[in-house]
């Protein structure tokens, strides 16, 4: 029979430790990974004190999970004694970014609209219920710029690059039901669509003008229109670009007005194609 070590030092069978004897605990693999993504959201390094309590775990176990990442070189230790991410985490998700041929292609026309309109350009992509920003270029002027980040997820119905490309997936109000499922959606803004109803709608009426709005939807103050984007498929959408703008700056009705100076920057890559 195998067994498997924990870093607690203990053994169990057939490595079944995290669903038989330590259910709603994070054991092995899983705690390393925690912390990991803990160590993520302190980029000036978080003390073991304060990682023992936010992983809920003992002080010994969070140490040796920190020191196991630290010889990786996916975790470091600076001056203060404070953890943060490691170079090495870091070589590898800046390597691993750069080299996705979507968001190589798509950076010239980021670069290009963000310049034009003096507003955020996204490059955004689907996964289950979230969109993930793959890149985004801020306008190269302006003191008031938006918080979202390269690899940052915001909700799917709440956003013009989630809508978009949900638009191309759920073509019933049946599979609009059986996405959103038990779980409601939930309102970001008194704008947000947040019934199947609703959504559905809105769906249909994006699939028929070819591109998505958000109208102050995922948060006051900033809209935004979205585009399919053909990176990678001749057929299907590897995402969506969005250009997003502080309504004050320049108003929804305006980013529709140059929806087709928009398609022109895109040019083929927001065509499908055989």
């Amino acid at each position: 029979m195998e067994h498997t070590q924990k870093f607690d030092g203990s053994t169990t069978s057939d490595g079944n430790e995290s669903a038989d004897s330590d259910a709603g605990r994070l054991v092995g693999s899983d705690r390393v990974l925690a912390v990991l993504k803990e160590l993520a959201r302190y980029p000036e390094g978080v003390g073991l004190e304060e990682m023992t309590r936010v992983i809920g775990s003992p002080k010994p176990t969070v140490h040796r999970a920190l020191s196991s990442l630290r010889r990786a070189g996916l975790a470091d230790q600076n001056a203060r004694g404070h953890y943060l991410l490691g170079d090495e985490f870091l070589r590898m998700a800046f390597a691993h970014h750069e080299a996705r041929p979507e968001h190589v292609r798509i950076r010239p026309v980021l670069d290009e609209l963000a310049a034009r309109f003096g507003e955020t350009a996204h490059y955004a992509v689907l996964d289950g219920h979230e969109i993930v920003y793959r890149a985004k270029v801020d306008p190269p002027t302006g003191a008031v710029r938006l918080t979202s980040t390269v690899g940052g997820r915001n909700p799917v119905h709440t956003t013009g690059v989630g809508k978009l490309l949900l638009s191309l997936q759920l073509p019933t109000s049946a599979a609009v039901e059986e996405w959103i499922g038990d779980e409601p959606l939930v309102a970001r803004t008194p704008n947000s669509l947040c019934t199947a109803e609703e959504l559905y709608r809105e769906l249909e009426v994006t699939r028929e003008r070819g591109y998505a709005v958000d109208d102050q939807e995922n948060e006051v103050g900033v809209n935004c229109i979205a585009l399919p984007v053909y990176a990678v498929s001749p057929t299907v959408p590897s995402g969506a670009l969005s250009l997003s703008a502080l309504t004050y700056r320049t108003p929804l009705d305006v980013l529709v007005d140059a929806v087709d100076e928009i398609r022109d920057v895109l040019g083929p890559l927001g065509r499908p194609h055989e």
